[in-house]
């Protein structure tokens, strides 16, 4: 066996043992944006930009795929299609909980931590290239808010 065929396998056992797979992403993914778009914070947000909801539910699935179970599935640049969006602390706060609580109720326990500590990377990543766009760099520890455009003190998302 070589060594990629060997990863392959312990990879695809690795994510059994989690409980992760392809429904379990469209479970994941269907469920969150359900509730983000009721949500009042970022439900307008993403009703601006997306038009077509069932293209966006797609590639989310792709994406939640690459992300969580190094699949491929996912190409493209999602700083790009995020760096201008009028968020900060606020939304990627909003955005966990939501995250968080629908990878809870759709995912096996071990799925569902390993998803929401990568959804938890994602947003410190995306909140600080967005702060950045906006002409802030927040400090270790800080968190970027528009209100005041300059970072505040707070906890960080993790």
């Amino acid at each position: 066996m070589n060594t990629t065929s060997n990863f392959a396998e312990v990879h695809a056992q690795s994510m059994a043992r989690l409980g992760l797979d392809e429904a379990a992403i469209h479970r994941l993914v269907h469920g969150f944006y359900a509730e983000v778009r009721q949500d009042a914070l970022l439900g307008p947000i993403f009703a601006s930009k997306i038009a077509d909801w069932d293209e966006h539910l797609e590639r989310m699935c792709r994406f939640w795929s690459s992300v969580a179970m190094m699949s491929g599935t996912y190409h493209g640049n999602p700083m790009a299609r995020h760096i201008a969006l009028p968020v900060d602390a606020e939304h990627f706060d909003r955005w966990l909980a939501l995250f968080e609580a629908a990878a809870t109720k759709t995912c096996a326990p071990d799925a569902a931590a390993h998803v929401i500590e990568r959804a938890r990377r994602i947003a410190r990543s995306f909140e600080l290239g967005i702060a950045v766009h906006a002409g802030a760099l927040p400090a270790r520890g800080q968190r970027f808010h528009r209100r005041t455009t300059s970072p505040v003190q707070q906890g960080d998302l993790s």
